[in-house]
């Protein structure tokens, strides 16, 4: 499936994107916009957004929007993607793809670490997902992407607070799948293993952890541009799960078809990688 597909299923092109001003969000934002979409930019990073709405208004968004908006606020949400549904006329695409990250062990991972992830990572993505919906089920056709992580089902050590808000993000998907499946509304949850991004930036974590993990994304042989392509892509053509790169859907058949096997493999890569720096 191409991204042509996508211009066929929604020839008036209007997405909401959230998490849009860096990473996956601005790559996905960048293939709309060289297609000509319209598009509602949200995040909380005031400078990177403006400038990236410049950029995409240049590429060939007629209509871009810039809306500095936390997706933790459920009012400011709901408002954003009100207002922008209404100025066009309704809403066809939603990436809901803002997250933060938090590493360490579990003994580490204070309380307010974990409130901080679950709000943005599986409340935020909440808040989006009733404010789109409301819109697109109304108009009887549209497409929610949910942007989770390999890490919901590999479920690395020293990152248990991130795994347990992607495994989240990834129920959330499969059961509004299901809530809109006779309303003409498809739902998709990305899984994408490590690639370059700049989550690790604001993360909370011991500075030990963080720097592990931003070894392992560095070591990424693969950037937001080309996950994002395949992400809706695929979510075009009908995909409820989307894991890449294929190494990673791999290891997802692997996980559940034989966990226990699976446990254990993991815990082998984890005293390879510890012993290894």
């Amino acid at each position: 499936m191409s991204l042509a597909a996508l211009d066929a299923r929604f020839p008036n092109k209007r997405a909401v994107i959230t998490g849009g001003a860096s990473g996956l969000g601005l790559a996905a934002a960048e293939l709309l916009a060289a297609r000509h979409w319209r598009i509602a930019l949200l995040d909380r990073d005031e400078a990177r957004l403006t400038s990236a709405a410049e950029a995409l208004r240049a590429m060939g968004s007629s209509h871009c929007e810039a809306v500095t908006v936390d997706t933790t606020d459920e009012s400011a949400v709901r408002y954003a993607i009100d207002a922008f549904a209404g100025r066009l006329g309704g809403l066809d695409l939603a990436l809901n793809s803002a997250g933060v990250a938090v590493a360490g062990d579990l003994a580490e991972t204070p309380p307010a670490d974990w409130r901080w992830i679950l709000d943005t990572n599986v409340l935020g993505v909440v808040h989006c997902c009733r404010a789109e919906a409301a819109h697109m089920v109304a108009a009887g056709r549209g497409l929610i992407v949910n942007v989770a992580s390999a890490a919901a089902f590999i479920s690395a050590f020293r990152m248990g607070a991130y795994n347990a808000s992607k495994a989240a993000v990834v129920a959330l998907s499969e059961t509004l799948a299901q809530e809109l499946a006779d309303s003409g509304v498809d739902v998709a949850v990305a899984m994408p293993g490590f690639f370059r991004t700049r989550i690790m930036e604001h993360a909370r974590a011991p500075a030990d952890a963080k720097r592990f993990a931003e070894r392992l994304i560095d070591r990424a042989n693969l950037d937001a541009g080309p996950v994002a392509e395949e992400i809706l892509a695929r979510a075009a053509g009908g995909a409820l799960h989307v894991v890449l790169p294929s190494r990673y859907r791999w290891l997802w058949r692997f996980k559940r078809l034989a966990p226990r096997s699976f446990t254990r493999w993991l815990a082998g890569e984890r005293r390879r990688l510890v012993q290894g720096g």
